[in-house]
């Protein structure tokens, strides 16, 4: 089970000065209990439509035999157009189920032309998959990509190109649905009322975890399991609030506004990039306070950027990620004599031991860290970890007074793009 330790925040760890004393801590639990309160309220009224995606049976039973479908006609590669919520939540899965004997999981959520020209010549039609993820059908990225991959496959299969073709977009309305529609490509269903960063437990999420044979039970049982966590109203029970109101205390009160995700393991750095994207577009919608999310990884980025986070201003706390059974694979033991203390010893010793020295590090010169603990990095700890996360983005919501649905200053971006383009090629 997920295990949350914010110990290194506390100012019994880190001073009064540099951490979070007892009495402010105390001082939020009877606002979070007023605020887990109103979310099952909300939820009973209809609100927070995500957070019973995991309870979805029809809709889980219809990835499945999608899935099963694609299978059975042959395919080897998946070809998944997304971008936002639509490509880093696919990446996440990507990263911890693709293996040398699942398909091929290609994730294109760019439209630099040199990128495309380089994968368009490797795909073979006759056994891709193509997969595009859209609500609405109206993002200029996913949608001019599969336009030219829509093209492609026509192109190199002329019977039924649209038997290689899945579309997950709202399930009644929008450009992309009527273009399916129009030329009968088969359909999953992304709710109307669920925003892309929100939706890992819609098809979003489960499509590519069945295409890569991972265990949708598990992951949607593991996101049932943290909810139940995340219903308590006592503050230390419940692990969503408790980060909440870790990262409000850090931030409004102690002037860490910047929070840095750092998973150790890299098929955790995608999940930091989700991450990344949930908090920024979900809370960055103030000049005063909000969380601003920086992505890292361990231990890349001990080289990188420690040196700041240890002797920089104090503006950063870290949110470490690990995984405490890891695969097995030893150093030798005959190596040079001045590596002596680690011949023998199992990669991932040293990768604990690593983050072992940057948190301890940390807390030398008193520096906040916290840190999420999974057993093993399987279907069911994602789920419980995805479930975590966005559930803390709306406690953080009450915490900070944001609506975090939605996100207006990236509508004004699209619409300046839309009349730049509407008015003509442009050189």
């Amino acid at each position: 089970m997920l295990t949350l330790d914010i110990s290194a925040t506390l100012a019994k760890a880190i001073t009064p000065s540099m951490g979070i004393p007892d009495a402010e801590m105390s001082g939020l639990r009877t606002g979070m209990r007023k605020y887990v309160e109103d979310w099952l309220k909300e939820r009973s009224r209809g609100m927070h439509a995500w957070s019973m995606d995991p309870y979805d049976k029809k809709t889980l039973q219809r990835v499945k035999e999608t899935a099963m479908a694609a299978k059975g006609r042959g395919i080897k590669t998946v070809l998944w157009v997304g971008i936002g919520g639509s490509g880093l939540g696919p990446k996440v899965i990507q990263e911890v189920f693709e293996g040398p004997e699942t398909l091929e999981f290609i994730i294109i959520d760019t439209i630099d032309p040199a990128a495309l020209l380089q994968i368009l010549p490797t795909i073979d039609w006759k056994t891709t998959l193509l997969v595009i993820a859209s609500k609405s059908g109206d993002t200029l990225e996913p949608m001019s990509v599969f336009f030219l991959l829509w093209e492609q496959l026509n192109a190199h299969r002329k019977l039924r190109p649209q038997d290689h073709v899945v579309a997950i977009t709202d399930p009644e309305k929008g450009t992309l649905h009527d273009f399916c529609v129009m030329h009968d490509i088969p359909m999953l269903p992304m709710p109307s009322a669920v925003g892309g960063r929100y939706s890992i437990f819609t098809p979003i999420g489960l499509f590519p975890l069945a295409l890569l044979d991972g265990d949708l039970n598990a992951f949607v049982r593991g996101a049932k399991e943290m909810d139940t966590l995340c219903q308590a109203t006592s503050l230390t029970d419940n692990p969503a609030a408790l980060l909440a109101a870790t990262q409000f205390l850090l931030d409004t009160h102690r002037g860490y506004g910047v929070r840095v995700i750092m998973p150790y393991g890299v098929r955790m750095q995608s999940l930091a990039r989700w991450n990344q994207q949930l908090i920024a577009e979900s809370l960055g919608k103030t000049e005063t306070h909000n969380p601003i999310p920086l992505s890292a990884i361990g231990t890349q980025d001990q080289h990188s950027l420690l040196q700041q986070w240890m002797a920089g201003p104090r503006s950063c706390w870290h949110l470490f990620i690990r995984e405490l059974e890891k695969s097995r694979l030893n150093v030798p033991e005959d190596i040079d004599e001045s590596w002596k203390h680690i011949a023998g010893k199992s990669f991932g010793q040293l990768l604990d031991a690593c983050y072992e020295g940057t948190s301890r590090a940390l807390s030398s010169v008193k520096r906040p860290h916290a840190t999420i603990s999974i057993t093993r990095l399987d279907a069911a700890h994602l789920g419980q970890l995805f479930f975590l996360l966005l559930t803390e983005v709306v406690f953080l919501g009450k915490l900070y007074r944001i609506d975090p649905y939605g996100q207006p200053a990236v509508e004004v971006g699209k619409q300046i793009t839309k009349q730049l383009l509407s008015r003509g090629r442009l050189e």
